[in-house]
């Protein structure tokens, strides 16, 4: 056998073929691949043994990394200023106004004794409602008050105004009882001395003051009293601080009470709040008799009442005609000659003695002369 046939009869193992030197090249490509970089760690290489399952898709890749846009929309977001945020993040007028300090609270109190009435401050932290009974500090001393009322200082009300001491505990209202039989027996030795001392003054009360050792004698008298030496026997009696207070008659009415000739309470001593001026002038615009004795209380002034309708009873006649107005009717002249409030009519008569009356809102005034006239479209009652 020749070598030609030697040769050809050696395996085709030994002899690479052109796919076995392709295939080594891709292998040793792969191997390469395979070994890491110092710039690129290998568990950032994905193998080509990997199968195809673990690697990620594009489309699950581009689902859990944030859309461009999006991140774009969220960093603006975060950089633009509160007031350029929704409406919604904004904080509301009812949120902002309770952010504000709360309004001051002023409560309305009585003192139980004279039956004056005061505006307080409410001390900061103190729960204060209608019909407590708290300390106050008063022109004379602190005093026991009963609580009326609590309401919000309104921003333009400038007065200065006293805070309330604190809550009366049950020792001074104890404490309260016990002086009313003290306070007689002082009210009956300070008027023997008065007689003794034959003073022109009458006596009115006596009271002591619920936190200090003084009591408090008033009075009224028609004229100045010098009262030096009362006092000195007063003070060797009582052995503390004594003070005599002049006061008026309608201050005696409310420190004192009663019943008026409506059949209740003195007003003075327990609806008003202070004790307004009351005139003559209020009685007549109310059509009321001017009797003193009939529109009089029991101290001798003018009726507390008188000044409740007055304000409601000029305002409705600022929209009619006065008394004494004269109108030309049918060619008759008629005279306003009286306005009934209650049942809303005003009464006209005649020379003749023919009288009309008409309703409240037959009545106007023209626009540039200021004239009254009646609306004739109305109705009117007619007697003679």
């Amino acid at each position: 056998m020749d070598n030609s046939e030697y040769r050809s009869e050696q395996p085709t193992a030994e002899q690479p073929t052109a796919e076995q030197v392709a295939a080594e090249q891709v292998a040793a490509e792969q191997v390469a691949a395979e070994q890491p970089t110092a710039e690129q760690p290998a568990a950032e290489q994905p193998t080509a043994e990997q199968p195809a399952a673990e690697q990620p898709a594009a489309e699950q890749v581009a689902a859990e990394q944030p859309a461009a846009e999006q991140v774009a929309a969220e960093q603006v977001a975060a950089e633009q200023p509160a007031a350029e945020q929704p409406a919604a993040e904004q904080p509301a007028a009812e949120q902002v106004a309770a952010e504000q300090p709360a309004a001051e609270q002023v409560a309305k109190v009585k003192i139980l004794h004279s039956s004056v009435t005061e505006s307080c401050h409410c001390t900061k932290g103190m729960e204060i409602k209608a019909g407590d009974n708290v300390i106050v500090p008063t022109r004379y001393g602190k005093e026991l008050a009963r609580v009326q009322c609590v309401y919000d200082r309104p921003s333009l009300d400038n007065r200065e105004l006293q805070y309330i001491e604190r809550k009366a505990h049950e020792e001074d209202l104890k404490r309260f009882k016990d002086f009313e039989p003290r306070e007689e027996s002082a009210f009956t030795t300070c008027r023997q001395k008065i007689r003794e001392h034959g003073l022109d003054m009458k006596l009115v009360s006596a009271h002591y003051l619920i936190d200090e050792a003084k009591i408090l004698f008033y009075f009224t008298a028609e004229a100045r009293v010098d009262f030096r030496e009362l006092v000195k026997d007063l003070v060797s009696i009582f052995k503390m601080r004594i003070e005599l207070r002049q006061i008026g008659v309608r201050d005696e009415a409310r420190v004192l009470g009663g019943m008026g000739v409506c059949g209740r309470d003195f007003c003075c001593h327990q609806i008003t709040d202070k004790l307004k001026p009351v005139s003559i002038k209020m009685a007549k615009e109310q059509n009321l008799t001017l009797n003193s004795m009939k529109i009089s209380g029991p101290c001798g002034r003018l009726l507390c009442c008188l000044a409740y309708e007055y304000d409601t009873y000029r305002a409705v006649k600022k929209k009619l005609p006065p008394e004494g107005y004269r109108f030309e009717l049918d060619g008759i002249t008629f005279k306003v000659t009286d306005i009934n409030m209650f049942s809303q009519k005003v009464r006209l008569s005649g020379r003749s003695g023919k009288t009309l009356e008409l309703d409240f809102q037959q009545f106007t005034r023209k626009n540039a002369s200021g004239e009254w006239q009646i609306l004739t479209g109305e109705k009117s009652d007619e007697s003679t």
